[in-house]
């Protein structure tokens, strides 16, 4: 997973739910505790998502992060950009596989 991919998966997770913890973020994500709170620093610093704390939670560490509308417009352009990079990825794939069902056929027809 590139950090691309990574931040925005990280942005579509916290839209789906802003009270996602690092902890739990990083284990649906299948990455480091260190890597997802990098992540939301960096994200955080550049206005992209911001950090509220419920005083009135009994728990004092509950917080959720909120996409601003930046954030919003960053997780449309990095879906834009995933969307794209699979394309090319599945018509290369589309063509290797089209090129080994022929190279079977004419080895099956030459037994």
């Amino acid at each position: 997973m590139n950090n691309q991919d990574i931040r925005l998966d990280l942005l579509r997770r916290l839209e789906s739910n802003p009270h996602f913890t690092q902890r739990e973020l990083s284990r649906e994500m299948g990455v480091s505790l260190g890597k997802v709170n990098y992540c939301i620093k960096k994200l955080t610093g550049k206005g992209l998502i911001k950090l509220s704390n419920f005083t009135n939670n009994q728990n004092k560490m509950g917080y959720a992060y909120i996409l601003t509308p930046g954030g919003i417009e960053e997780k449309s352009r990095l879906t834009f950009s995933f969307l794209k990079r699979k394309i090319v990825e599945y018509e290369i794939l589309k063509k290797e596989i089209n090129t080994l069902q022929l190279q079977s056929e004419e080895m099956a027809n030459e037994k």
